[in-house]
C-alpha cells in the first residue's frame, strides 16, 4: 500500500485546554396527547411509571454519551439529575438533563444524550396507549465553563429555568477604569510592534471595562514604577502589565511591582501559573505576578499574544470580584 493515508474524521484535539468547571442543561419535550397525558402523570401505564423510568434512562444516557457519538470526548461526569414536568396546556411531558464535570470540552453532548433517552423512553413506554406521539424542542438551554463562559440559548430561559438552573455569568467591570502597559525594549523602540496590547485591550473592552491607557514602555524598573504610581494617582481600577516576566536580565516587572510597597496578591499569581501550567508546562517559567496599589490592582503577564489572552481568560471570572472587594462593595 502506498501514498499518504489520513482519517477521515477525528477526535478534536483538547490537550492545550485547560480544564475548567463545566456545566450544560438541555432540554425537550414529549407531546402525550389527550389520551396519554393523563395516564403518564397518574402512572397508569400498561409497561409503569414511565416519569421515574425516564429520569433513570435520562441518567444512564448521559454517561453512555461517548458510547453513542464516536466523536464525543469520554469525560468523568460529577453531577447527572434529570428533571421531568407537565406541561397542561400542550398535553406535553417537558424533561430536563443538568451534567457538570471538571474537564477540558464541555459537557452539552451528555445533557442532550440524557435528555434524548429520556424521552424516548416515555416515546417506549406511552406509544401501547398513543402512537400518535411527537418529540419536539431537544436543545441546550445553556452551558457554562471554559473560554466563552455562560452561552444561552437564543430562545431564553422561563422564570422557573432561571431560579431552578441559575446560570451565573462573571460578574462584568462594568466600566473600570484600566489600563494596559506593554514592557518591551524593542517595541519601545520601534523594532518590534506590540501585538499583546492590544489583545488585552480588545479583551478588557468585551468584558465592559473602560480601557483609559495603552502605552508601550521600555523593559526594566524604571518607567515601569513610576508609571503604576501615576495611574493609580488618576484612579485607574485595573492596570495589566504584559511582558518582562521571563527570566532574561531585563525582564523586571515583577521587581518593578515589588518596589511600589504594594499588598501581593499571591493566590492570583500562583493560579496563573498553574492554569497556564495546563497549555504548556513553560507556564511554571512565568513569574506573573498581581499586587494590590492603593485602589489599583495590576496584573503582571506574560508577553506573547497567546499568553496574555489565555491569563486574561482566566482571570475574567475573578476580576469583577476582586475589584468589588477592593473598592469594598464585595463586602455588602
Amino acid at each position: 500500500m502506498s501514498g499518504e493515508m489520513s482519517a477521515a474524521f477525528h477526535m478534536a484535539d483538547v490537550r492545550d485546554k485547560r480544564i475548567t468547571r463545566r456545566r450544560a442543561v438541555a432540554v425537550g419535550e414529549l407531546l402525550a396527547g389527550p389520551l396519554a397525558y393523563p395516564m403518564i402523570l397518574e402512572r397508569r401505564l400498561p409497561k409503569g411509571d414511565a416519569l421515574v423510568m425516564a429520569e433513570i434512562a435520562g441518567l444512564q444516557g448521559a454517561k453512555m454519551a461517548s458510547a453513542l457519538m464516536p466523536l464525543c470526548h469520554p469525560l468523568p461526569l460529577e453531577l447527572v439529575r434529570v428533571h421531568c414536568a407537565p406541561v397542561p396546556g400542550r398535553h406535553a411531558i417537558r424533561v430536563w438533563c443538568e451534567c457538570a464535570s471538571e474537564a477540558r470540552t464541555g459537557v452539552e453532548m451528555e445533557a442532550l444524550a440524557g435528555v434524548n433517552a429520556a424521552l424516548l423512553t416515555l416515546y417506549d413506554l406511552t406509544k401501547p396507549v398513543e402512537p400518535a406521539l411527537e418529540i419536539s424542542g431537544v436543545r441546550l438551554l445553556f452551558k457554562e465553563g471554559g473560554k466563552r463562559g455562560v452561552w444561552i440559548h437564543p430562545q431564553g430561559l422561563d422564570a422557573q429555568e432561571t431560579e431552578r438552573f441559575a446560570p451565573r455569568p462573571p460578574l462584568q467591570l462594568q466600566g473600570a477604569r484600566s489600563a494596559v502597559l506593554t514592557l518591551s525594549d524593542r517595541a519601545s523602540d520601534g523594532r518590534y510592534e506590540d501585538r499583546s496590547g492590544p489583545v488585552l485591550v480588545q479583551g478588557l473592552q468585551a468584558l465592559g471595562a473602560e480601557v483609559a491607557f495603552a502605552e508601550v514602555l521600555a523593559d526594566g524598573i524604571e518607567p515601569l514604577a513610576s508609571r503604576l504610581r501615576a495611574l493609580a494617582a488618576e484612579g485607574v481600577q485595573l492596570c495589566l502589565c504584559t511582558g518582562g516576566t521571563g527570566l532574561g536580565p531585563r525582564d523586571l516587572t515583577p521587581e518593578a511591582l515589588q518596589s511600589l510597597g504594594g499588598r501581593r496578591v499571591e493566590g492570583l499569581a500562583q493560579m496563573l501559573r498553574a492554569l497556564s501550567a495546563q497549555h504548556t508546562p513553560m507556564g511554571w517559567l512565568s513569574r506573573a505576578e498581581a499586587v494590590q496599589l492603593g485602589g489599583m490592582l495590576v496584573f503582571a503577564l506574560p508577553g506573547s499574544p497567546r499568553a496574555a489572552a489565555q491569563c486574561l481568560e482566566m482571570l475574567a471570572p475573578l476580576l469583577g470580584h476582586a475589584l468589588a472587594m477592593v473598592t469594598g462593595r464585595g463586602h455588602a
